[in-house]
């Protein structure tokens, strides 16, 4: 099985939601993300998962072009306002509408505000549709994760 979530700039969303993924998934599905224009993994989005132990600082933000999608299960995407990628196949298409948090805020702390709210929302949505859908590791390594 494969998941794969997409938005826009791959920086943020889709890099939490992969990271929140990997880590509350089955082990044996595999869990990717990417964007129709890539840019850079937001480090915001880096400290976000950090508070729950989750490391997606070696991620890199891929362009949708890259990834083989041949034989995907699943594709969530996580756009709200802005346009997102087409995905064109036979995977199952989901959309999960957050906004985009890397708009939000002056301060560093309003930004890192700003993030977590996203990151919990995403992880709220992720592990209910995990569960409903028997994808989620009953045996959770991150105590953090609700």
């Amino acid at each position: 099985m494969k998941i794969v979530f997409l938005c826009v700039a791959n920086s943020a969303r889709s890099q939490m939601a992969e990271g929140l993924a990997r880590a509350m998934a089955k082990p044996d599905i595999e869990i990717m993300s990417a964007g129709s224009l890539p840019s850079h993994v937001n480090p915001f989005a880096i400290l976000a998962l950090q508070e729950l132990a989750i490391d997606i600082s070696h991620h890199t933000s891929k362009n949708v072009s890259e990834l083989d999608l041949s034989d995907v299960t699943y594709v969530i995407t996580l756009c709200a306002d802005e346009v997102c990628p087409v995905f064109i196949g036979t995977a199952q298409k989901l959309h999960w509408p957050f906004t985009d948090p890397a708009g939000v805020g002056q301060s560093d702390e309003e930004k890192l505000a700003a993030f977590r709210a996203i990151r919990n929302q995403i992880q709220d949505k992720l592990k209910n549709w995990l569960n409903e859908n028997g994808l989620l590791n009953s045996d959770l390594n991150h105590a953090n994760l609700r």
